[in-house]
């Protein structure tokens, strides 16, 4: 109700998406390499932890508000959900990106292996892909709860560090467990015990009801196979580099696998939305192939975080790029602005 009639939706959404963009590179400044909070506690000051709870809350309550505040202004599009979706495929991985700074890279004590966080990271997105997957088939998009708890324990784990210090990450908390042991239980039992089960359940429960909007199991799986390629593409990158690519390279591997699953996951919303059938294979996949291999067999040698580098900005620019274009053409299909409630003048 605070909210002036004037703003755009599209505006609360983005100015979301952009202070969790702040917040990560605000940290990435800090601790590019994951290992401030474990070798140097104290490295990042106190008050970035307090600026990455205010960010994350605020983020979360401008995503949770968008679509109210466009049915308020009477300013719904097909515009602005995907905007609010496309944005939230790419928060999604920066959210966690940046958490991994607060429990810090494993030193051989405590910490997290740069493994696990991949693991870790391809299981969020994974759930992420399944919410989309779903409505690509049943045409209504379940979010479940543990989205709303991952965000709530994010607030509270930027908060604890701030008040405690990142020590209390380095401490056990109950037999021996740590913290992120108890976080870790809870992202793979909510993933894999109520999350993915729940979509398996609700395409099942619309088959039974015949409200499949995809007819054939080939056109159900379809939006599947680029996600999954992908997967199986970096997956085989981070396993048999030569280097160790992600060992040397986290933070901007990690950003590289976020952009991409973006890019590959917002085509597939499009499709639901225009109910059309997504391509087999995402274009991506091509160029990381011919990465992978020529890193794989050694081609690279020591050009192979160049070659990371180079990957990257391309991709991301790609991405930024597809969503500038995107968002501009149904900007003058609907005749609506992205960022004002204004009509268009008519050409």
């Amino acid at each position: 109700q605070i909210v002036p009639l004037w703003i755009a939706p599209n505006v609360l959404t983005f100015s979301g998406f952009v202070m969790i963009l702040v917040n990560y590179f605000l940290i990435s400044f800090y601790d590019w390499d994951y290992t401030a909070s474990g070798t140097s506690p104290g490295l990042v000051p106190t008050w970035v932890w307090v600026f990455s709870a205010f960010t994350t809350f605020c983020a979360y309550t401008l995503d949770s508000i968008d679509g109210k505040h466009a049915r308020r202004t009477q300013s719904s599009s097909p515009l602005g959900e995907l905007f609010d979706h496309g944005l939230d495929s790419w928060a999604t991985s920066i959210f966690l990106l940046s958490f991994f700074s607060v429990s810090s890279r494993d030193n051989g004590k405590t910490g997290v292996s740069v493994y696990t966080m991949y693991i870790y990271l391809s299981i969020v997105l994974f759930n992420f892909m399944c919410s989309h997957w779903e409505k690509y088939n049943t045409g209504v998009l379940f979010l479940p709860w543990g989205y709303d708890l991952s965000q709530v324990v994010l607030i509270a784990a930027y908060l604890l560090t701030g008040a405690v210090g990142v020590e209390v990450w380095h401490k056990p908390l109950l037999f021996g467990y740590y913290i992120t042991d108890v976080l870790v239980i809870l992202l793979i039992g909510s993933s894999l015990f109520l999350s993915f089960p729940q979509t398996l359940y609700n395409i099942h429960r619309a088959h039974l009801k015949k409200t499949l909007k995809n007819g054939s199991l080939y056109e159900g799986l379809l939006p599947l196979v680029s996600p999954l390629l992908l997967f199986v593409l970096l997956t085989v990158w981070v396993v048999l580099s030569p280097g160790n690519i992600l060992a040397k390279q986290p933070r901007l591997f990690l950003w590289m696998v976020g952009v991409a699953f973006s890019n590959v996951i917002c085509k597939v919303i499009i499709c639901q939305m225009s109910s059309t059938r997504p391509e087999l294979f995402h274009w991506f996949l091509f160029p990381l192939a011919l990465v992978v291999y020529a890193a794989t067999s050694g081609l690279l040698g020591w050009m192979e975080e160049i070659a990371l580098a180079i990957f990257t900005a391309l991709v991301t620019a790609a991405h930024v790029h597809y969503g500038v274009c995107v968002g501009r053409q149904l900007s003058e299909h609907f005749n609506i602005y992205i960022f004002s409630l204004k009509k268009r003048v008519q050409e």
